[in-house]
């Protein structure tokens, strides 16, 4: 399959240009250059094409870590290899580890050897630019930026941030669902999904104890809010006098129709988000073993089509369910997961 990489940052542009049009310039400048980066990243990113590994499929990962040095050029200086002792760098380190919790997820819950199911090295770049305030994959590696102080901390400190990233490169090494319109929003939502599964299997928790926050630890102590997203109730992460209120709906009733945001791929994302949050809730136990298996059985089965609807992903993952478990509490535990949220599977 011949996929193309698209640039996905974790902080939506919709949060990105309100932050701009703050009065306090320690708000603005950080955000406005961090629209202008993204968008010369996001225009490379569409030009680009997948460069093969040729790497050997194993199960340890092969993890390098670059320090940008507040600049722009990449990778950067390599401050840590697999393997190495940890560093002084706290941030390098966190960046080492969110690593190793991405590809042990992938390893020992589905059987994938690296994001792109062939050993794919995994490289980072931490220390962005200045006050960058966003984490993104580009097609081959993670870049970080230390965020502004004022809103943003450090974008390595939440592992569902890491994990989230890199799952853009399964998503694009998979099914690599187009970005925009519900395609995106799902694109988003698997992201989402998978890198909650990460840091809850890296803290062995199970659904009942796990926060479903994406971004977690990440907002300023001065902001009113949680995280960047809540897959458990999506819309109330955060509502703070500068940053806004989350945006995102919980169901289809609440369903955002725009422009913005590749047709809004971080705003409606949160409908299939809910979705996974309600099926993992209802099954109970590890959420990566019976839900997450659906949902990666779903990505990589092979019939995902590319511009998929939220329709066609629920009815995919209904025969997911009975594919993997029968007839029985899985795929009921689906379909009600999907009606709740307003989509229908067919079922």
């Amino acid at each position: 399959m011949n996929a193309h990489p698209v640039f996905c940052t974790i902080v939506p542009p919709h949060i990105l240009d309100r932050l701009a049009a703050a009065d306090d310039p320690a708000v603005s400048e950080p955000a406005r250059r961090t629209l202008q980066a993204d968008a010369g990243h996001r225009a490379r990113r569409l030009a680009a094409t997948l460069v093969a590994p040729g790497a050997t499929p194993g199960d340890t990962p092969q993890r390098t870590v670059y320090d940008a040095g507040h600049r722009t050029g990449l990778p950067g200086r390599k401050v840590r290899g697999e393997g190495d002792e940890a560093v002084k760098d706290a941030t390098v380190n966190r960046a080492y580890a969110g690593l190793g919790a991405t590809f042990d997820l992938y390893l020992k819950a589905y059987g994938r050897h690296s994001i792109d199911g062939s050993g794919l090295p995994l490289d980072a770049s931490v220390h962005y630019d200045q006050k960058y305030n966003n984490a993104f994959w580009d097609g081959r590696q993670m870049v970080f930026g230390d965020g502004d102080g004022e809103i943003f901390l450090d974008f390595t400190i939440p592992v569902d941030v890491i994990g989230h990233e890199l799952t853009h490169g399964v998503t694009q090494y998979t099914a690599n669902l187009d970005y925009s319109g519900q395609s995106g929003a799902l694109n988003e939502s698997v992201s989402d999904v998978f890198g909650s599964l990460i840091k809850q299997y890296a803290l062995d928790q199970t659904a009942d104890r796990a926060d479903w926050l994406i971004g977690a630890g990440l907002l300023a102590p001065g902001v009113s809010g949680v995280a960047l997203r809540s897959m458990k109730a999506p819309g109330t992460a955060y509502d703070d006098d500068v940053l806004g209120k989350d945006p995102q709906p919980a169901t289809m009733t609440d369903y955002v129709t725009t422009d913005d945001d590749n047709g809004g791929v971080h705003l409606n994302s949160g409908i299939p988000n809910h979705a996974f949050y309600l099926l993992a809730t209802a099954l109970g136990g590890k959420a990566w073993e019976r839900a997450g298996q659906v949902w990666y059985d779903t990505l990589t089965g092979g019939e995902l089509p590319a511009a998929a609807t939220f329709a066609d992903f629920a009815r995919l993952t209904v025969a997911a369910a009975r594919a993997r478990f029968g007839s029985g509490a899985e795929q009921e535990a689906v379909v009600k997961a999907w009606s709740t949220v307003g989509v229908p599977t067919g079922a």
